[in-house]
């Protein structure tokens, strides 16, 4: 699964990559650094530490994500 979500604080989207296939877990923040994780419920824990959805312009869009990616992996 690939989610983008478009951040208040950057140009670039952050970008969200779980691809249980190959074990990869990242993510890309607003200012295009990255977080890689060893497992899923790792990045999601991350997640939940450091963005909130005022973060994000629609914060909708981000509370959808944060959701689903609970809903399989929390």
């Amino acid at each position: 699964m690939e989610y983008s979500l478009l951040s208040n604080d950057g140009a670039f989207p952050c970008e969200v990559t779980i691809d249980e296939d190959n074990g990869r877990y990242m993510i890309r923040k607003a200012d295009t650094s990255g977080e890689v994780f060893n497992r899923p419920d790792e990045l999601l824990q991350w997640v939940r530490t450091n963005w909130k959805p005022e973060d994000f312009r629609n914060p909708t869009e981000y509370s959808s994500f944060l959701q689903e990616i609970e809903n399989t992996y929390g």
